[in-house]
């Protein structure tokens, strides 16, 4: 018998200690969490879009020194 009782309380002591999660504060919103994460995904799209945009300057420029030797041997 002591030994159901002692279960009983037991149980009951576990049952006690879980309470329902308290909701979060309407007036601060939560922290974001996958910013370490998006940063990190981030960085190396963001120096391909560098580089991309140094190549299509590079190229322009290019197009215009062979278009201004190309007028000056012409005259």
């Amino acid at each position: 018998m002591s030994r159901s009782l002692l279960c009983a309380l037991m149980a009951l002591a576990l049952l006690a200690g879980c309470s329902k999660p308290k909701p979060p504060d309407k007036d601060r919103p939560p922290e974001p969490q996958a910013t370490q994460l998006r940063d990190a995904m981030q960085a190396p799209l963001e120096q391909a879009r560098q580089a991309q945009d140094e190549a299509r300057k590079a190229a322009e420029e290019q197009r215009a020194a062979i278009d201004a030797a190309t007028d000056a041997s012409s005259n």
